[in-house]
């Protein structure tokens, strides 16, 4: 039997040191609470994230102020048209002196990887960073490498400027377990980031966690308790994206090309037991799902070409979806 106060005492000492993380972050990137606690829940769960948003609104600056509050290695890797898979992975150098080679390794062996405009690189790269992001390991040569337990990849990418990108294959964006989508700041927020600006206001942040503590807060979320009628609506929720004339959904048919893939639910699963987590609970509630929802199926609900031609988001489909389906 599952004790759920047991979880919950777990749960507690891990958010004080969250808490600490958040408090660090807060020093440097104004507002954007949704984008840092999707970070945060991306890094409990070990689950890769893609942020979609125009520029200048603090996706890279978020990303590299969360690994200076972590004590792990961190490597920005800005993808270009004319970036090689050696340039990623590393290679192999030939010595003359002893006629033998030497393996190089490249920036992906580290903890936390930002791979800055990732649309910008061509397939051959995407091929490379799949096989990390998937099997944790590199293939330079014949050789193969495990990467570190503590790896993950947030990746940002411009929606708006398309010329020179390419799209990212379907099976590398399943592969994210989130995709956020950044808006602009509040006016209020924005005020505030203008007179740290113009005063020349800011703070140099501390490493408050190790690599240790993170795989150590991993471990408790991956305890926190999901109930079977939880998982029952989990269930239900990726189930109505694929059959959702089952859930009385039938005018959504035509409008969704292909429903969410296993690992959906898998995620769903996971992100909800990191957002109780850092909600103080050892539980999850059907909330905790709904909450991560959109983030979860934003890229996995594939639109048709009528439901493109009448403007028609997954955002829309999602929360049609969310408002059908019952709820335990």
């Amino acid at each position: 039997m599952t004790d759920v106060s047991q979880i919950k005492e777990q749960v507690l000492q891990q958010t004080e040191k969250i808490n600490r993380v958040r408090a660090e972050i807060a020093q440097v990137i104004v507002g954007q609470e949704y984008m840092i606690s999707r970070l945060l829940i991306g890094l409990l769960t070990g689950g890769h994230v893609l942020l979609e948003g125009v520029p200048g609104l603090a996706k890279t600056t978020a990303v590299k102020t969360l690994s200076d509050a972590l004590d792990a290695d961190f490597q920005r890797i800005q993808f270009t048209p004319d970036l090689l898979p050696a340039d990623l992975v590393g290679t192999m150098i030939y010595r003359p002196g002893d006629g033998t080679f030497e393996t190089k390794k490249g920036p992906i062996f580290a903890n936390f990887i930002l791979a800055d405009e990732i649309n910008r690189a061509p397939s051959k790269v995407q091929s490379a960073l799949l096989e990390a992001m998937q099997e944790k390991q590199v293939t330079i040569g014949d050789a193969t490498f495990p990467l570190d337990d503590l790896f993950l990849v947030m990746a940002t990418q411009n929606p708006i400027e398309q010329e020179g990108t390419y799209p990212l294959p379907e099976a590398q964006v399943d592969r994210f377990m989130l995709k956020l989508k950044i808006g602009y700041p509040t006016a209020e927020e924005e005020r505030k980031i203008l007179d740290r600006a113009l005063e020349g206001l800011g703070s140099a942040v501390q490493a408050v966690m190790s690599r240790d503590d993170v795989l150590q807060a991993q471990q408790v979320v991956s305890r926190v308790y999901v109930d079977s009628s939880v998982r029952g609506y989990i269930l239900d929720l990726v189930q109505a994206t694929r059959y959702p004339q089952q859930y009385r959904l039938e005018k959504l048919r035509p409008l969704i090309e292909f429903g969410a893939s296993p690992r959906a639910g898998i995620f769903l699963g996971k992100g909800a037991r990191a957002a109780a987590a850092l909600a103080g609970r050892g539980f999850v509630t059907p909330q905790d799902v709904k909450d991560i929802a959109y983030d979860v199926f934003r890229h996995r609900v594939l639109l048709s070409y009528e439901a493109e031609a009448e403007s028609i988001t997954p955002e829309d489909v999602i929360g049609e979806i969310l408002s059908a389906v019952p709820v335990p």
